[in-house]
């Protein structure tokens, strides 16, 4: 009796479980880098209806959903899955969740965990998510050139990140994906406003290629320091073997990943040999200039000294030497000023401390030589500049000569013994004390004969002439402005009406494209050429409270316009570019 029993609740068990509704996520990998892909399942053993997918957030969906069902009969047993496929990309690094799935299974709804992935840089040699290596072919490279892979500390090298591009190929539009991180070094990204299609080779082939990023980097310190890549997504148009009814080859469009490679720069520590004991961290090549406002004053006038570095090198990354200043003149805090540009070689400009100084005692004074230490990479040497002795002619002030020979017993004054800081003084102390009071009742509401009664009449007399010279004054100004805008909102128009009648032509119809969205925005947010940065723009949209959705739109549309001068495109992609573009300038237009 217990065996049948037994049997009975096994029996049952085997039936509950096997009842059982299992609905899991996996993913083909749990740490990738931001150019690799990865495949995502959602397996459920049960078939349910009303599957809905995570919305990936961070992630670009590459493909899906793929749908398989597989069934078995093993033993007399069957076994069901149902299996929803995915292929996706990251767009940023750092920690990522794939969110929940859900699907409903007889009528009951069941969820999936979240999968956490680890975003890395991008790496050499992708996976395409079943493991598999993504071929990139020959067709676009993205390239790093570093100017000097063996650098002192503080010595200043370039990256210039370069898009080499076939001769077939054609790049149709490209975004960044991940920014390099410039651990260990200190940067300064020089703007390309505009991208140059140049001819070069790369591999020993002819290629054409834009220079996208110029960085120039300075090492913080020694060792081998890494130069993390720079990832890009790209839209490239590569020929097919498909033709058009008059013989010419169609072109596909294909969404690829690339990155220019890590870069390992073996960074040399600065000789300790021969080190000057002033030297504060300067590398590069500099003279050192000091200068006096005048040689010659009174004492108690002030006059000002300036010590100034010029040259070319890690200018923003040391300071300026501190001169010795006679005990007998007052010195304030300098003045720091920086005139420096940044190119490719490096920082170039000059860097000035002026200082306020006021002697107090008359006479000759000297002010000693200045010493400044610096590496001279090219050499290998550290070199020493010291500045000439400054000599400042010191006349008594007649101003002050009472206050410098009156005796002990002079009233109001205090005595100047040599050496000592002169402290002026009158006899009018205390002449801010008035002697004689016009006394007023508390409670008075006179306001015929006031003060403020006289005070409106004078203002409403000077007022109002003033008013009407400055409107004569101003409105003509903001009347050009105004004029200047209107100007500018016409050609917007002329040029987009350029666009249209120049389709079938690439370059025309990108080109007046370009400069109708231009003269759109100079005459909306009334700005000018140089203020048409993409970072500038993004942050007056944003602040004119445009739509993001719009304005990223834009960018990316102007971003294409860039690119597509040299890469042909098909009438029915300008086309669309023509719609988005009248779209786009039709919203923002409302917004503003």
């Amino acid at each position: 009796m217990l065996k049948k029993i037994s049997f009975i609740f096994s029996l049952l068990f085997v039936t509950y479980m096997s009842a059982q509704v299992t609905f899991v996520a996996k993913a083909s990998r749990e740490k990738v880098g931001i150019n690799e892909r990865i495949k995502v399942e959602f397996e459920v053993n049960k078939d349910g209806d009303n599957f809905i997918a995570p919305d990936f957030e961070g992630f670009k969906r590459i493909a899906g959903p793929g749908q398989s069902v597989k069934q078995q009969w093993v033993n007399g047993e069957s076994s069901f899955s149902k299996t929803y496929t995915y292929f996706i990309q990251p767009m940023k690094r750092g920690q990522l969740t794939i969110g929940q799935a859900e699907i409903e299974v007889q009528g009951q709804v069941y969820k999936t965990s979240p999968i956490n992935i680890e975003v890395t840089a991008a790496v050499d040699n992708p996976d395409d998510g079943n493991g598999n290596r993504i071929d990139l072919s020959d067709a676009i490279h993205l390239v790093a050139e570093v100017s000097d892979y063996k650098p002192y500390v503080n010595e200043g090298i370039s990256v210039v990140y370069k898009l080499y591009v076939n001769q077939t190929t054609n790049v149709r539009n490209w975004r960044s994906l991940d920014e390099p991180k410039y651990n260990n070094f200190w940067s300064q990204i020089i703007e390309i406003d505009q991208p140059e299609v140049k001819q070069g080779t790369y591999g020993g082939s002819n290629y054409r290629y834009v220079e996208l990023r110029k960085t120039v980097l300075y090492p913080q310190k020694s060792g081998k320091l890494t130069i993390e890549p720079l990832s890009l997504s790209v839209s490239v148009e590569v020929p097919s073997n498909r033709r058009d009814f008059f013989g010419r080859r169609l072109y596909d469009v294909v969404e690829r990943t690339i990155s220019a490679k890590a870069k390992t720069i073996d960074v040399k520590a600065l000789p300790e040999a021969n080190k000057p004991a002033n030297f504060s961290g300067a590398v590069g090549k500099f003279s050192l200039n000091t200068s006096l406002s005048k040689t010659e004053l009174l004492a108690s006038e002030s006059l000002s000294y300036e010590v100034k570095v010029s040259g070319s090198g890690n200018l923003r990354l040391f300071s300026l030497p501190k001169p010795k200043f006679p005990s007998s003149v007052d010195v304030y805090d300098p003045e720091h000023d920086e005139k420096v540009s940044t190119r490719l070689s490096g920082l170039r400009g000059q860097i000035t401390d002026n200082y306020t100084i006021v002697p107090n005692v008359a006479g000759s004074l000297e002010i000693n030589p200045v010493q400044f230490s610096y590496f001279d990479p090219s050499e290998e040497v550290y070199k020493t500049l010291s500045s000439k002795s400054q000599f400042i002619n010191v006349k008594p002030n007649p101003n002050l000569a009472s206050a410098n020979s009156s005796p002990a017993t002079s009233t109001g004054n205090t005595i100047a013994s040599p050496g000592t800081k002169n402290i002026i003084s009158t006899t009018n102390t205390f002449n801010f004390i008035e002697l004689e009071t016009e006394f007023s009742a508390i409670n008075s509401n006179r306001f015929y004969n006031s003060f403020w009664f006289w005070l409106l009449i004078i203002i409403s007399i000077i007022g109002i002439p003033l008013a009407i010279i400055l409107k004569k004054i101003i409105q003509p100004k903001f009347g050009q402005i105004n004029t200047d805008h209107k100007r500018a909102n016409k050609l917007a128009k002329r040029y987009l009406s350029g666009a249209k009648q120049s389709i079938g032509t690439s370059e025309a119809f990108y080109m007046n494209l370009e400069l109708a969205l231009h003269k759109f925005l100079k005459a909306k947010l009334r700005i000018e050429t140089q203020d048409l940065t993409k970072e500038s723009l993004r942050d007056k949209l944003s602040e004119q409270q445009v739509n993001e959705n719009e304005i990223e739109a834009l960018i990316n549309l102007i971003e294409k316009c860039e690119l597509a001068r040299y890469a042909s495109a098909a009438n029915q992609d300008m086309q669309t570019d023509y719609n988005q573009a009248t779209e786009l300038i039709s919203n923002i237009d409302k917004q503003l």
